[in-house]
């Protein structure tokens, strides 16, 4: 009996384990908390490779777009929640996929900031420049390159003509939500010589802020710094319109 016990007490705390939400919200979301936290702010990181439509092998570190929306919902409709931070370590992905989490931080009506740390590539280029105020690690860099196509490809003028308004939407995206120009966008984007085996520009940190990509050089301390002022701004002119 007594060996009996002390087999079965251990697996106890195991089972308990795979019930906890924080410990499920781990290894399906890779989220300590989600937007019910007593925080009033929301920590949303997009780490690898953004998921789509299609299913990615599973030795891929990716982040499922259908994971992110929701989300994104829920902290918009949380009251308690005022400011999103965004963090981001991607190689890209998706372009409808990245295009859609990027429309949605843009049109939260809440104060947004994102953080670029390690790197914002490809379609994380339009993610980073959504929201209100961006910054970018001193270290961290963004490849800006041309949309590309996987699979089968149909060499017929419609399918350059698609691949020519899905490269607008996304330049058209990224201009209006930073300070570079169309021009030089363009000029990194089919720069040759910089890329193997393709065409683009890796931009680190400084030139990034320098080319107008992105609002300043920092850190953690810095995103949360700035989202807790644009809160306050925030509170203050709620308040201030509530006087009057």
């Amino acid at each position: 009996m007594n060996n009996f016990t002390q087999e079965t007490q251990p697996q106890q705390p195991n089972d308990e384990a795979r019930k906890n939400p924080t410990v499920e919200n781990i290894q399906q979301l890779g989220q300590t908390a989600t937007p019910g936290t007593d925080s009033n702010i929301f920590c949303m990181t997009i780490i690898g490779q953004v998921e789509g439509h299609i299913v990615l092998p599973p030795q891929n570190k990716t982040t499922k777009y259908e994971h992110l929306i929701p989300q994104l919902v829920a902290a918009e409709q949380n009251s308690k929640i005022e400011g999103v931070l965004i963090i981001l370590n991607t190689v890209g992905g998706d372009v409808e996929a990245g295009l859609a989490i990027a429309e949605m931080i843009s049109t939260l009506s809440k104060p947004t900031v994102t953080l670029v740390l390690g790197g914002g590539h490809s379609i994380g280029v339009p993610i980073a420049v959504s929201s209100n105020h961006s910054i970018i690690a001193e270290t961290a860099t963004m490849t800006i390159h041309p949309i590309r196509l996987n699979g089968l490809v149909i060499g017929v003028p419609q399918t350059f003509e698609y691949l020519d308004k899905m490269q607008e939407r996304v330049n058209r995206f990224i201009t209006s939500h930073s300070r570079i120009t169309e021009e030089k966008l363009k000029e990194l984007m089919f720069k040759t010589g910089e890329l193997t085996r393709d065409i683009g520009t890796t931009v680190i940190g400084p030139d990034a802020v320098k080319y107008g990509l992105i609002n300043a050089i920092g850190g953690v301390g810095d995103a949360i710094r700035e989202l807790n002022r644009r809160i306050e701004e925030k509170r203050t002119a709620q308040t201030g319109g509530m006087v009057q």
